[in-house]
């Protein structure tokens, strides 16, 4: 049975390592390359030492890659990682993250160290990184006011993009305390919520000179910015942990005037573009409607010298239809004669003017065809050519009504 405050060899290595791993997060060594080992899977195994101690190192094939030539046994190099104890042996080890050869300074330590650190918190993912505002209205500058790198911004601003406004935040940009400034003038022009974009940087230098771009407290106000944020540090060939955070890097300050004026320059040449092909579809088109006119020009000469031939064929149809009307009229006279004609041999008005009489009942009209509607003593109106005379039925005979 265990003493109640015993502890397991599994328990007693973890609460080592837990104890390690806090207090040794970022850590840079110094020493000499001993036992160095590359097998297969890519990592790399070796020992740290120097004339009193040594420390087991691995340097994971994720990270060597990045090393140009491999280390070799005796060489001395400068490890930038973390502290940690490998569970199994219950050994401390030394898990590296860059390498290079020893004698690169301090400074150069501390970058490698600073940024690995932040690639590891992903503040230089590409996913992360913002587009440029297409036509930024006003840009934020942070930097020295007295320096060339906002001479060398405000010039080509005001020659490529007269219209952007500039709201600078000035700052120092080296020495103690710069750094500070810096992120505090980065969040003084979020707060103000005014740029679209933001420009921070300054001239070329040494190292120590733009040193100030390589703290964290920069690239952690540059990483919390709302607005993109464009790093113009030094010369094209200087690399600070600015431009790696940052939204887009420029090679100089006067680069980045120039891609934040980019997006305008290109409109106004697209606009000049679409203006030439406007004027040339006009010229074409201008052009296609003016021969289209000179061809209905040369039709209508054409018809109007024909118009005199086109007079005397119309006159003639006139002439030719006129007769035809005539002879038609004609016709129908002729033939409407002759139906009179039969019409009036047919009349009963013709009848009564050759001496006959039409009898009926009464004055309107209604005659009487058969004697046998006849009897004595009726009533009946006789009809003469010249007038109608009333009379009265004294005998009927001929027929089958006679009494």
């Amino acid at each position: 049975m265990h003493p109640p405050d015993s502890l397991t060899v599994s328990r007693l290595v973890e609460l080592i390592r837990e104890v390690v791993e806090s207090n040794f997060f970022a850590v840079t060594v110094e020493g000499e390359v001993s036992n160095f080992a590359a097998p297969s899977s890519g990592h790399w195994y070796f020992t740290l030492k120097d004339g009193q101690s040594q420390l087991r190192a691995v340097m994971f094939r994720g990270r060597n890659r990045l090393v140009v030539t491999p280390p070799a046994d005796g060489l001395k190099v400068l490890c930038t990682g973390t502290v940690s104890v490998y569970p199994a042996r219950g050994e401390v080890q030394f898990i590296v993250d860059s390498l290079a050869p020893a004698g690169v300074g301090s400074l150069q330590a501390a970058f490698e160290a600073l940024k690995v650190r932040l690639a590891a918190e992903g503040l230089f993912a590409e996913a992360r990184k913002r587009p440029l505002p297409a036509f930024p209205r006003t840009v934020g500058i942070v930097t020295s006011p007295t320096g060339a790198a906002i001479h060398d911004m405000l010039n080509v601003l005001r020659r490529r993009a007269p219209g952007i406004r500039v709201v600078l935040r000035p700052t120092r940009v080296q020495g103690d305390g710069a750094a500070g400034e810096i992120a505090a003038a980065i969040a003084d022009l979020n707060r103000q919520g005014e740029a679209d974009v933001l420009i921070v940087g300054r001239g070329g230098g040494s190292l120590e000179d733009l040193w100030s771009f390589n703290e964290e407290a920069v690239a952690r106000a540059i990483a919390s910015s709302a607005i993109p944020v464009i790093s113009a540090v030094g010369h094209e060939v200087d690399v600070t942990i600015a431009d790696f955070v940052a939204d887009l890097r420029a090679p100089t300050p006067s680069a980045a005037a120039e891609l934040v004026a980019k997006s305008r320059l290109e409109l106004e040449s697209h606009v000049d573009h679409l203006i030439m092909r406007l004027q040339s579809r006009l010229t074409q088109g201008m052009a296609l409607w003016g021969e289209r006119l000179h061809g209905l020009e040369s039709r209508l000469q054409l018809a109007a010298r024909g118009w005199p031939a086109r007079r005397e064929q119309v006159a003639q149809q006139e002439r030719r239809l006129i007769l035809a009307m005539e002879g038609l009229v004609r016709q129908r006279s002729d033939l409407l004669a002759r139906a009179a004609g039969r019409l009036d041999a047919l009349s009963p008005l013709g009848q009564l003017a050759r001496g006959y009489a039409i009898a009926s009942r009464d004055a309107e009209g209604h005659s009487v065809v058969r004697l046998a509607d006849l009897a004595r003593g009726d009533e009946l109106w006789l009809r003469f050519a010249e007038g109608r005379v009333r009379s009265r039925v004294e005998d009927v005979s001929g027929g089958s009504g006679s009494s």
